[in-house]
């Protein structure tokens, strides 16, 4: 069905198409047609971070941000799902044209600055799931709020998400939210990390439920950056690290149309570059640390390089959208 609709699809505008390959999806899985796909095969169960995931893949947020397409996306295999970017109040992102197509590359450009409905209708979706997998749920600032306010709202969406995820997302490494990448940083991340433990630790003190907190990261970090940022993480006792997010780097896709355009890159051109990062995290935070990998996979031979490179679990997105549900079964066997 995927393999029919793609073209025209493509043929769309970005996000119109977006929506409507969601509301597509959610459709299939209302009328039992996802129930039609191969078995998936079966695999081991993963225990990380106190939880159990399915198998080892993962949707990466960003897909489904306000957490309107789980079930639906666990019905295609997927052994955990992650929803956001969310904020504490709905905001409109960037203005539009804000995403763009390259594929040549297998590639997406996008400027998107987290637009969501806010934390609130997202909670409501996320309490009615029936996902049986491990679901997460992605935070951000709003963009309206003023870096040095950031804890704020990363402790505002934390508790606002805390009784509804399996596990939260810090997103400090999205390029189109201007000065958010600078809570990397170990002088803002620090601090940052620190008012979300106190305020996880006061949740779990009251619900009896101990959430883990993950921090995605950027590709393009530095080395002696990435030390400083992995050393901060690991000395705090967060509960795992997400590599990457996407990559301000054209190099890969120079002289291809709409390459030029601002914001973050994603696709196969990121794949090398965040297998890199997840092996340098996976030196530098030892054996223990569970690591997600995501960036450019498209194939059953990405997904085994990322796991090579030390990463526990993998999360796609631009893959999805190129290859559709079939790449669900085929990184399943991986």
């Amino acid at each position: 069905m995927y393999g029919l609709a793609r073209p025209l699809l493509l043929r769309m505008e970005a996000e119109r198409a977006h929506r409507l390959a969601l509301s597509g999806l959610n459709t299939a899985h209302r009328l039992g047609l996802l129930s039609l796909l191969p078995a998936a095969p079966p695999r081991a169960p993963v225990r990380l971070m106190g939880l159990t995931f399915p198998n080892r893949l993962g949707l990466a947020a960003g897909l489904d941000k306000n957490a309107v397409c789980v079930d639906a996306m666990g019905a295609l295999g997927f052994g955990f799902v992650e929803v956001g970017t969310l904020t504490p109040k709905p905001q409109d992102g960037n203005p539009p044209p804000r995403v763009f197509r390259l594929p040549q590359a297998r590639a997406i450009i996008n400027r998107m600055g987290f637009p969501n409905d806010g934390v609130e209708p997202a909670v409501a979706r996320l309490a009615a799931r029936r996902f049986a997998g491990v679901c997460g749920v992605n935070i951000g600032k709003n963009a309206a709020t003023p870096l040095e306010r950031a804890t704020e709202d990363y402790v505002a969406a934390l508790r606002a998400v805390y009784g509804v995820a399996d596990y939260v997302t810090i997103n400090v490494s999205s390029p189109n939210t201007q000065g958010l990448r600078s809570l990397q940083g170990g002088d803002q991340l620090r601090p940052l990390l620190q008012g979300l433990l106190e305020a996880r630790s006061q949740l779990s003190a009251a619900t009896g439920r101990r959430v883990p907190l993950v921090v995605k990261l950027s590709p393009d970090l530095a080395e002696h950056e990435l030390a400083v940022t992995a050393e901060v993480i690991a000395t705090l006792g967060i509960d795992g690290v997400i590599a990457t997010n996407t990559t301000l780097e054209r190099a890969a896709v120079q002289g291809l149309e709409h390459a030029d355009r601002p914001g973050g890159l994603s696709g196969e051109p990121l794949r090398e570059r965040a297998a890199t990062v997840v092996g340098r995290l996976r030196k530098l935070l030892g054996p223990d640390m569970p690591l997600i990998g995501v960036g450019g996979i498209s194939a059953a031979a990405h997904a085994r390089a990322m796991l090579d490179a030390g990463a526990d679990l993998v999360q796609v997105y631009t893959g999805l959208i190129y290859r559709g549900p079939a790449l669900v079964r085929e990184l399943l066997h991986v």
